[in-house]
């Protein structure tokens, strides 16, 4: 009888096991076509590009040239690039690379002067360097599309040499860059980027369009660090009026640019375009803001971020109406359009201005907090609804404030015609209720803290001598503070949304 020959029953029967080694025997001859393939100017470039990725360098160097360039839209897509990037080798370390064991491969194919000097020794499936190029890449492109495709051919150049160079197979590379996009994904749930978030119905305004910037008069604050912004809005608009005093004369020179503007313009931080805004509405004249100082929060919040978006809006006469908040005690009166506060923090805020000017603002921030925490301090004592409160904080901001999934909080309605008025109940432990308001949601009610949304606010009681801080300025008060809105008082420029 005439032997029968082994046969591999699995082989004829269209199963998982022989698709899985028809999709290997693919992935082998890929890897080795890769190999054989002479590559001009790869063989000194690859192999250095992918040392250099070797636990997030590159990517880390990448985003801090990204930051470098000074718009908040560049910060907060090197951010996102680096927090995907975490998610990512996270995923990867304690996950992937633990759930399927796969050999590296074999480097016969690969010639000598391609393969790494220290060749890893984690299992091949999925590539960790794929994952985090993909998911820097990935993270940075969803907040701005200019920055990811600068990056993307560095990412793919990256996923590229970990085949180049030997140490992993084409679909090692495939499955960690999907891997890594998800990333980015998921961190886009968690803190949704600006173009995710649905723009209000703000009150747009008929305003003049200034296309060469003739009858707009720009004052910078020269001491914010603006000139190289007002340099590009003077390119922009080569028949616009610019103007550059230090802080102490910005006032004067306002009050005189207001008189004679059509349009008045201001370059500087929240505390420089309060002055601007409150000049502005005495003289009804519509104001521009470009943000120039270390905290710009009324700027972002419009929709400002930089020369680009307040050219193309005062060019194309696109602008609304906002709310301005305003305060008033005794004889002293005055405007907020981000925030105004008692307590504690508007000490913080006079220990920030101290050491500022000595050791800069950030720095000056977190040590003035430092300070006024350590400090042995009394709550402010104040009457609100006819009852007596121990106060640490009050803060009533211009507009209701939103937390962006695990984002800082910001506004995106600046025209809702209410104070979102927060309160920290006194008591012990001062820095701890404050911490805890800080972590807490938009409407959080507790022992230590409420919120509510109202459209006017009086407190009395209020002793002499007590500190108020309106957008980054302080002053003092006494007896009774009386805090209101002024419904779409304000006219200012900002681009539209497109559609």
């Amino acid at each position: 009888m005439t032997p029968t020959p082994d046969v591999d029953l699995t082989a004829l029967v269209p199963g998982r096991h022989g698709l899985r080694d028809r999709l290997l025997s693919v992935d082998l001859r890929v890897f080795e076509s890769v190999a054989a393939r002479h590559w001009p100017g790869g063989d000194p470039v690859l192999p250095r590009l992918s040392r250099s990725a070797n636990h997030g360098l590159l990517w880390f160097a990448t985003a801090a040239a990204v930051a470098a360039s000074r718009t908040p839209r560049a910060r907060r897509a090197a951010t996102r690039g680096l927090a995907s990037l975490a998610l990512a080798s996270a995923t990867i370390n304690t996950v992937g690379k633990r759930s399927v064991r796969r050999s590296r491969p074999a480097l016969d194919p690969v010639p000598a002067i391609r393969q790494l000097k220290r060749q890893p020794i984690t299992t091949s499936f999925p590539s960790g360097h794929a994952a985090s190029a993909a998911a820097f890449a990935t993270g940075v492109a969803l907040e701005s599309r200019g920055w990811g495709a600068a990056v993307a051919p560095l990412a793919a150049a990256v996923a590229l040499s970990r085949v180049y160079t030997g140490v992993h197979f084409p679909s090692d590379v495939l499955a960690g860059a999907a891997l890594g996009a998800g990333a980015a994904y998921a961190v886009r749930g968690l803190v949704p980027t600006r173009d995710q978030l649905t723009a209000p119905a703000r009150p747009r305004v008929e305003a003049p369009a200034l296309p060469d910037g003739a009858g707009l008069v720009m004052v910078a604050n020269t001491g914010a660090g603006t000139p190289e912004r007002v340099r590009a809005l003077a390119d922009a608009l080569p028949a616009a009026e610019l103007v550059e005093y230090e802080p102490a004369d910005i006032r004067q020179e306002l009050e005189k640019a207001a008189a004679r503007a059509t349009v008045l313009g201001v370059c500087g931080g929240d505390g420089t375009v309060n002055t601007a805004a409150e000049i502005a509405l005495r003289h009804d004249v519509p104001l521009a803001v470009l943000p120039g100082g270390t905290l710009n929060h009324f700027a972002h919040d419009l929709g400002v971020e930089g020369d680009h978006d307040l050219v193309r809006a005062l060019q194309q006469g696109e602008a609304v109406k906002v709310d301005v908040g305003r305060f008033v005690s005794g004889a002293q009166e005055g405007i907020f359009l981000n925030t105004c506060s008692l307590g504690i923090y508007p000490e913080l805020v006079r220990e920030r201005e101290n050491w500022s000017k000595v050791i800069g603002s950030w720095p000056a921030g977190v040590l003035g907090a430092l300070r006024v925490l350590r400090a042995d301090h009394h709550p402010l004592r104040a009457e609100l609804n006819g009852r007596t409160h121990p106060l640490w904080l009050l803060f009533a901001g211009n507009g209701t404030y939103h937390r962006v999934g695990l984002a800082p909080a910001r506004r995106f309605d600046l025209a809702d015609g209410r104070l979102d008025v927060r309160v920290v109940h006194g008591g012990r432990h001062p820095a701890v209720r404050l911490l805890a308001a800080a972590f807490a949601g938009p409407l959080t009610r507790s022992p230590a803290h409420a919120a509510v949304r109202v459209g006017h606010l009086t407190i009395d009681g209020v002793d002499p001598g007590t500190l108020l801080a309106y957008d980054g300025e302080v002053t003092e008060v006494s007896d009774r503070v009386t805090l209101r809105k002024s419904r779409e008082a304000l006219t200012v420029y900002r681009p539209q949304p497109a559609g």
